[in-house]
């Protein structure tokens, strides 16, 4: 996750491209991660047209595990700021506290939760080891980007960074650095994403309904 706060840095190491970036696999990352905010879209649509049964249990877990996915993305959010969304590579310094002292990427981490809630919710289980292996081939090259570009322009002090915190599973960090949180910055940019939560969740209780008829 392209995690950083403001401050400057040195223009020269804007310009500098590392071999982790020049990779085939970060390329194909970078097109992905122009693309990233519609990409999981099309995912929605087999749970949304395909036959599955929802019922109380279905909801139980699906929005435990959304609450769990949008608890982790706020806390990324507020770390790092709003500057997490953006797709240009300037940047300034690293956010290594905070949740990104456990993991390296929680909100794509977060992203997938959430996904897979909804596709508890739909009861169309069958898609679920589709929808992690899609997801996690599309953030796997969108990473393998986002780490070259970082490598580029922070050299050391991410690698360092790197060693010592996981990509992907939450693992309690080695110290206790602090730095500043924004709540209430990250409550207010999440709130299109609420928007969706509510519209998403919206179509599934109609196609619930609707197969109900049928």
């Amino acid at each position: 996750m392209l995690a950083m706060s403001t401050s400057p840095t040195d223009s020269a190491a804007h310009q500098k491209i590392s071999e982790a970036e020049r990779r085939p696999s970060a390329r194909v990352g970078a097109v992905l991660f122009r693309h990233r905010g519609w990409l999981p879209v099309p995912f929605l649509l087999v749970p949304l047209l395909a036959h599955g049964t929802t019922d109380a249990m279905n909801w139980i877990l699906g929005v435990l595990f959304i609450v769990l996915g949008e608890s982790i993305r706020l806390a990324g959010v507020a770390a790092a700021g709003t500057v997490t969304r953006r797709r240009s590579r300037t940047v300034q310094r690293l956010v290594t506290y905070g949740i990104f002292a456990w993991m390296r990427n929680p909100l794509y981490v977060g992203n997938l939760l959430i996904w897979l809630g909804f596709i508890v919710i739909s009861g169309v289980f069958w898609f679920l080891p589709v929808a992690i292996a899609l997801f996690a081939i599309e953030y796997t090259l969108i990473v393998r980007y986002e780490e070259g570009v970082l490598e580029s322009i922070f050299g050391a002090e991410y690698l360092r960074y790197k060693d010592r915190t996981s990509r992907w599973f939450p693992r309690p960090p080695g110290d206790d650095e602090e730095g500043e949180h924004h709540w209430g910055e990250a409550w207010r940019s999440e709130v299109s994403t609420f928007l969706q939560y509510i519209a998403i969740t919206a179509a599934f209780i109609a196609k619930d309904r609707f197969f109900q008829n049928v």
